[in-house]
This record gives structure tokens, C-alpha cells and sequence, in this order.
């Protein structure tokens, strides 16, 4: 989280992982264009960071579509 927010990735959500947490592998959260998750992910590899997924996601509350978001998982 720190690293993507210093390069400017502004998150809004982040979680290490594991069991007992709302993730089961480390996973950061935000907002932006289409060109913002591909920009997260190169920020994420030049600082040898293990990614696993890249998403971009619209998630359903209250019964309609919320979004986009991205996601970035990460290898525990």
C-alpha cells in the first residue's frame, strides 16, 4: 500500500490476507481509469512485488452494478 500510494496509486482498501480475514491472500483495492491498474501493476513489479491478479470488478449492492474498481492480489 505504501509503495503504490508514494507512486501515486490512491487505494481505499487494503488486507493482508489469510485465514480469518477478508482475503485469503494480500490484496489492495482503488479506483481509477482503465489505464490506472496496469499502471498499479508495473509500480507493483519495478518494486518486486509478487503479484498474482490483476482486476478490474463491478461489484453488486443493493441488487445493481457499483464500480469499476481494481484489485491487486499479491502472493502470501
Amino acid at each position: 500500500v505504501e509503495i503504490l500510494n508514494a507512486n501515486g496509486i490512491e487505494t481505499y482498501e487494503s488486507c493482508q490476507g489469510g485465514e480469518g480475514h477478508a482475503y485469503p491472500e494480500p490484496t489492495v483495492r482503488f479506483h481509477g481509469e482503465r489505464s490506472e491498474g496496469f499502471k498499479a501493476l508495473a509500480i507493483a513489479m519495478q518494486h518486486d512485488l509478487k503479484v498474482k491478479a490483476l482486476c478490474r470488478i463491478w461489484r453488486i449492492i443493493d441488487g445493481e452494478p457499483s464500480g469499476p474498481t481494481w484489485e491487486i492480489v499479491f502472493y502470501s
